[in-house]
């Protein structure tokens, strides 16, 4: 049976905006920088509120940051 992961860049695309910091990008998007590093590390899923959010601030598509993959599980 396959169970899926979903995947994320938050950490590259905050890189590529200039070094944002994960505090500066949780002020930008109302959430504390643990729940940053929770997205980041793949602890935490986020609403689609947030991760609408989280798109609008990198400037980018949610699709762009979050993606769905499948892993073989035995």
């Amino acid at each position: 049976m396959k169970k899926a992961e979903l995947k994320n860049k938050v950490r590259g695309y905050r890189a590529m905006q200039g070094d944002l910091t994960q505090q500066q990008l949780a002020d930008l998007i109302g959430c504390s920088r643990q729940t940053i590093i929770s997205i980041e590390t793949s602890k935490f899923v986020p609403s689609v509120e947030l991760a609408l959010k989280l798109a609008s601030a990198l400037n980018v598509k949610v699709e762009d940051i979050f993606s769905l993959e499948e892993e073989s599980k035995p």
